[in-house]
């Protein structure tokens, strides 16, 4: 991987819905990776209503890591709406987006801060995505989906890796709830024409908390909201 000198102002945005087990590690090596390769940084991690001890680790964690900034949702919102809660929050130019799970490795933002000269959107895909049968079988055809509809975005749209300048996201209005916010995000940012450069990253097994990806309720949702973006989006190019 290939080093850069610590020239860009980062905030790190970690949406968490009960990862109380996997915080500790996550913000850590986040907030190392940041501290080496960020001229300055904040990490704002983004509590969707969790039911475990994130509120009590994380308040913990705040006294440790003095970068760190909370946001909590008083009841689960949603994956999109914590992702729109951190962008919210972010106050320096560059966002940098990743799960709270321990399925990548953050010292890796270096290879996205590599290409974010030549950039708008800095997007990771996932070499080898380590997740269970079931939600590889449920993302290929929600994605297949998705391409039919809108074209080819990336070649890995929901990857939770992501480096965006911040004056981008300002300029779009985010409505989504659930996991349709990547490519949501993707659709606005190929509408204002922004650059986006494609880099492979490493993917890992989750090792402690529960997914929630392949949650019938979380899929059907997602599934929902798809169909609502496209028809707005068929009404904003028929006014066109």
């Amino acid at each position: 991987m290939r080093r850069v000198a610590p020239s860009m102002d980062i905030s790190a945005v970690m949406p968490a819905f009960n990862e109380a087990t996997n915080l500790k590690q996550a913000v850590g090596r986040t907030a190392e990776a940041l501290a080496a390769q960020a001229r300055s940084f904040e990490i704002i991690v983004v509590d969707d209503g969790s039911r475990d001890d994130t509120p009590a680790v994380l308040e913990r964690l705040k006294v440790v890591h003095s970068n760190l900034r909370v946001v909590r949702h008083p009841v689960n919102r949603g994956y999109g709406a914590a992702v729109r809660s951190g962008f919210d929050a972010a106050r320096l130019p560059w966002v940098f987006l990743m799960d709270a799970d321990n399925q990548f490795d953050p010292a890796e933002i270096g290879l996205l801060l590599a290409r974010a000269a030549e950039a708008d959107i800095v997007a990771g895909y996932r070499r080898h995505r380590r997740d269970p049968l079931t939600r590889r079988l449920n993302a290929w055809a929600f994605f297949t989906l998705v391409r039919l509809l809108f074209g080819r975005l990336v070649r890995d749209v929901n990857c939770a890796f992501k480096l965006i300048r911040r004056d981008l996201l300002t300029g779009m209005v985010l409505h989504a709830e659930g996991a349709l916010v990547n490519t949501e995000l993707l659709v606005l940012a190929r509408q204002m024409h922004a650059r986006v450069v494609e880099v492979p990253v490493h993917h890992y097994p989750r090792r402690s908390g529960k997914q929630t990806g392949a949650n019938p309720r979380v899929v059907l949702r997602a599934f929902g909201e798809l169909f609502a973006f496209r028809a707005e989006m068929r009404k904003v190019e028929n006014a066109a």
